[in-house]
């Protein structure tokens, strides 16, 4: 860690053991920055230019591209995160019944201090 460098950390909170592990249906996705091969089919071509399009690299759910019309779009979404283009994050439990959370924060480190960029008055 070097002075001017930006981090964000991430904890999860659980209601339960308070050991969240990725299990079920993956309905969260984020495009992979950088560059990437070509998708190898039609429709998976045509997902990723609504995704380029609606969101970059930001984080949505597959609600989001049925609100924006598209549909028959689930092979083309593996097809992505089968060749590494997006990313798949499934949702996260504990035991059953208990409730997990994610809460994150930015922060910068200063010549003197470390200040958290993303503080409000509710966290």
């Amino acid at each position: 860690m070097e002075e001017g460098e930006l981090f964000a950390i991430e904890t999860f909170g659980s209601t339960g053991r308070g050991y969240a592990v990725e299990q079920g249906v993956c309905s969260h996705y984020a495009k992979n920055p950088g560059q990437h091969p070509s998708p190898r089919t039609t429709v998976a071509k045509k997902l990723l230019s609504t995704i380029n399009k609606n969101f970059g690299t930001l984080p949505f759910c597959r609600r989001y591209i049925d609100r924006l019309g598209e549909t028959q779009y689930y092979l083309g979404l593996k097809n992505l995160v089968d060749s590494g283009i997006v990313n798949a994050y499934p949702p996260l439990h504990d035991v059953k019944g208990s409730y997990t959370a994610q809460f994150e924060h930015t922060f910068i480190l200063r010549p003197t201090v470390k200040e958290v960029l993303s503080r409000g008055d509710d966290y």
